[in-house]
């Protein structure tokens, strides 16, 4: 089988509600979170490589997706996918730029779309501004990330920061009419030198004109809700032949976590639904004396009361506490210690006999998952923004949620903890 897909994703829960959508389409998934775990993978018409590259120095994200790209290609992907988050998350100097100008220089490409438009998120692009909501991305809390703040709602000038090759625009009208029209947009703005084209789309129609203009590019790059567009194309080119076989997600056992580093709105405000239920620990990094010190506090305050219930652990902080500990800390060492103490909580809790766990934030999934050790990943269907599941592959089964902090029902962590125990249907 040629796979058809190559999914290079910068962090870890985007790439499992990319895979995630991919199966509820019926199409077979292949997860892995390091490149030479693909070598002996049954090969599928979807190949995932999730890694934490998003918020990393731009030659090192370069250099892992590169090695994450060669090892697609290696399988015979027909297109690379590059997945990122819907809020453009990068810097001046990267990530997203640099990474997709090595994926077309590795494949001999002339260009590729950006799409990180969600509409069913609220997550749009119009005249090449980003959009959460009604407001513009730079007037949304996004302006306070700690580490990808947001500051420039125009993508066409965020993007062109970030890249040497020119960027364009794929207005909105041209979408609409799609087609021959839009792709005759392309080559000639292509023959004018663009070579990054920002794509504008407020509704799902949107979406699948994009797919259907790029489903043969080598190169592809966008947010997760674009890629449930391209099955049916897959279908109707003979790529792929109907549903594909479902390996339904098994139940697992044992004492179940939340493990929170996020610090969006939405985060906070699932804890806070939690904790009206279950008791939450919240680590105050600020004034916290060290990495041990804060792992011992939440280690012996977890395993107290681990027999009673799912409870919560959250470094997560208002836009006030962040400060505040990026003024001790930095920014960068501040947001070091949460992952640290919260990654090393994993693997103490897991020895101790946890099998759930429920982890809000990219940063914090990726942290995890390298913590545990956990390479491959069987992926269940898609359940909705921010709710997927995943067992890992081996015989002593962990269950995972991995949550993009701004995504998932204020009320999901205790009833996807306890479908965990539940075979998936």
């Amino acid at each position: 089988m040629q796979p058809i897909v190559g999914v290079v994703a910068d962090d870890l829960t985007g790439g499992m509600e990319t895979a995630a959508m991919l199966v509820a389409l019926g199409v077979g998934v292949g997860f892995a979170t390091r490149p030479d775990s693909l070598r002996g993978m049954p090969v599928a018409p979807a190949m995932v490589l999730a890694q934490k590259t998003r918020v990393i120095p731009a030659a090192e994200a370069v250099a892992k997706s590169e090695a994450a790209a060669h090892a697609l290609l290696e399988l015979g992907v027909r297109q690379l996918f590059f997945k990122y988050c819907a809020t453009f998350d990068s810097t001046d100097r990267g990530n997203i730029g640099p990474v997709a100008e090595r994926l077309l220089d590795m494949t001999g490409a002339s260009f590729t779309a950006y799409c990180p438009s969600g509409p069913v998120n609220g997550r749009t692009v119009y005249s090449g501004h980003l959009f959460v909501g009604t407001e513009l991305v730079s007037d949304s809390p996004k302006r306070f990330d700690p580490l990808t703040p947001m500051t420039d709602p125009n993508l066409v000038r965020v993007l062109q920061r970030q890249t040497v090759g020119r960027v364009g625009l794929l207005p909105h009208a041209s979408v609409r009419q799609g087609g021959e029209k839009l792709r005759l947009l392309v080559e000639e703005l292509a023959g004018q030198g663009v070579r990054h084209f920002v794509a504008d789309a407020i509704y799902d129609e949107d979406l699948a004109a994009i797919a259907a203009l790029t489903v043969d590019w080598r190169v592809m790059t966008g947010n997760a809700p674009i890629m449930q567009h391209y099955p049916n194309l897959w279908r109707a080119r003979g790529w792929l032949s109907g549903e594909g076989e479902r390996r339904p997600l098994p139940a697992v056992a044992g004492p179940g976590v939340v493990l929170a580093g996020s610090c969006a709105d939405r985060t906070l405000e699932q804890l806070r639904a939690f904790e009206a239920a279950r008791p939450v620990l919240w680590l105050d990094v600020a004034s916290a004396e060290g990495v041990g010190q804060a792992l011992a506090e939440a280690l012996h305050w977890t395993l107290a009361r681990l027999g009673e219930g799912p409870v919560a652990i959250a470094t997560s902080a208002s836009p006030d506490d962040v400060r505040r500990a990026q003024d001790r800390f930095g920014r960068d060492g501040a947001a070091r210690f949460a992952e640290d103490v919260l990654g090393a909580l994993a693997v103490s809790l897991r020895d101790a006999g946890v099998r759930r766990f429920l982890v809000a934030g990219g940063e914090t999934s990726g942290t995890v998952v390298e913590r545990l050790g956990i390479d491959r990943l069987h992926i269940g269907a898609y359940q909705g923004p921010g709710v997927a599941r995943a067992v890992t592959e081996d015989a002593d089964p962990v269950a995972l949620c991995l949550k993009s902090g701004k995504l998932g029902p204020v009320g999901m962590f205790l009833p996807t903890l306890e479908s965990m125990k539940h075979p998936e249907v």
